[in-house]
């Protein structure tokens, strides 16, 4: 640098010593990641913690999302897709107690009078939690009991009044809406009288607090400490949203070429007349006579090339972000085979069990079933317990899928029970049946 110059210029060793010190410092850096010259001169990180880095832009994050999930086929094919696989028909709880127990919760969980709205059963309900997960980052559950029993409310993240923040009177820390106690465990949620984004009229916005025993917040923490939940595939935003306008410019490059059907040229030196005029249209099975000195050449729109190659890597990196398959984001299965095909499910179903036994059945199932074993005490049935089974997975190859399960459970790896539930089958029903 021209400092280092100067220096060289007028003191040499003081030059040589100052060069010896910076190739020094080069071979003593052990990971060439933590560089900060050349390639990596740019590269502007931060040390934050998941609070810090999340709170200024959570709003924005959620909105985006909801933006490319309304407007972009792929984006809300991704978040369908996530939601159909991991909720599918429904995870169904086992009930253990009394007699009657099962039955009593089947005729709570399979009916609308779960729900608040009255519109979904307990199934339902799991669906639009998961795909608000997938497209808001998280979702809360607002326990409502009324004369007609216990029933739930799902309500969107905006819900949370990202304004408080600091100490309360008795001495809690509120964090992004979250209130902490003493100990640093959730004592509860400051919650918005309705939706800040409603343009209802005659109420009044107002945040009330909520206890951690009323609210259940569903999402997919991504670091230690984490507080509040971020949508999913927000690293292909940018992406998704460019290749929007990559097909918008394409879309409309091919259309203003297919506006010029031809062009006619005038070869002569003189003006034509009204005599001479070629029609400016062109319509089929037309003859024309080409007045003197003049031609036509016909318009070749120009070709799209690369297109397939670059809607292809950049929607695997869309699926990616997401956490599915590129097959299962486009549907296009072309550029695979058994084998892969097969390869690329089973990667895509840890993801989906992920989401079922490290998100909707400890936080939304589990909590749910608290709340309706409480309410069961008070109606007189005591000591009831449920055990989860997601929706059974299609197979790929049945005939030798089937199979392997067979020898599985005459190997004993596995229980004949277990087979059962992975095929998303409740075993008490099947020997009864």
């Amino acid at each position: 640098n021209p400092l280092d110059r100067i220096i060289s210029f007028v003191n040499p060793m003081a030059g040589l010593r100052r060069e010896q010190a910076r190739t020094a410092a080069t071979l003593l850096r052990k990971y060439e990641g933590a560089s900060r010259t050349g390639r990596t001169s740019g590269w502007r990180t931060t040390g934050a913690d998941a609070t810090r880095e999340l709170s200024g832009d959570l709003n924005t994050l959620r909105n985006r999302s909801r933006d490319l999930v309304r407007n972009n086929p792929y984006a809300a094919k991704a978040v369908g897709v996530i939601a159909t696989n991991t909720v599918g028909t429904g995870i169904r709880a086992t009930v253990k107690g009394a007699k009657k127990a099962q039955k009593d919760w089947l005729k709570w969980a399979e009916a609308t009078v779960c729900d608040w709205d009255g519109r979904n059963n307990l199934y339902g309900l799991q669906d639009l939690v998961m795909r608000t997960v997938a497209t808001s980052g998280e979702a809360l559950i607002l326990k409502r009991r009324t004369t007609a029993g216990l029933k739930l409310q799902v309500l969107e993240g905006d819900y949370i009044d990202d304004s408080r923040d600091g100490t309360t009177n008795a001495g809690n820390e509120v964090i992004m809406g979250v209130e902490f106690n003493a100990k640093g465990e959730r004592a509860g949620y400051w919650l918005w009288s309705q939706h800040p984004g409603s343009n209802r009229v005659g109420f009044k916005l107002e945040s009330k607090f909520y206890s951690t025993d009323q609210v259940i917040h569903v999402f997919l923490a991504d670091r230690p400490d984490q507080i509040r939940g971020v949508p999913m595939g927000v690293a292909s935003f940018i992406r998704t949203r460019d290749l929007d306008e990559y097909e918008d410019a394409q879309l409309l490059r091919q259309k203003i070429a297919a506006c010029y059907a031809a062009f006619v040229t005038d070869d002569s030196d003189l003006g034509s007349g009204d005599n001479d005029s070629i029609p400016d249209r062109i319509r089929p099975g037309t003859i024309e006579k080409l007045p003197s000195g003049k031609s036509v050449t016909f318009a070749t729109p120009p070709p799209v090339e690369n297109y397939a190659e670059y809607m292809r890597t950049v929607l695997h990196s869309i699926a990616a972000a997401y956490g599915v398959t590129y097959e299962a984001l486009t549907g296009d299965l072309s550029q695979v085979n058994f084998s892969s095909a097969r390869m690329g499910w089973l990667e895509f179903q840890r993801n989906v069990s992920r989401w079922q036994w490290n998100l909707l059945i400890p936080q939304m199932c589990d909590g749910v079933f608290r709340w309706y074993a409480e309410y069961a005490e008070i109606m007189g049935t005591r000591d009831v317990t449920a055990s989860w089974t997601p929706p059974r997975r299609e197979m790929i190859d049945p005939g030798k899928e089937i199979s392997a399960l067979e020898q599985a459970v005459r190997a004993g790896f596995i229980t004949q029970k277990e087979a059962m539930r992975e095929q998303g089958y409740e075993p008490a029903d099947m020997f009864a049946e």
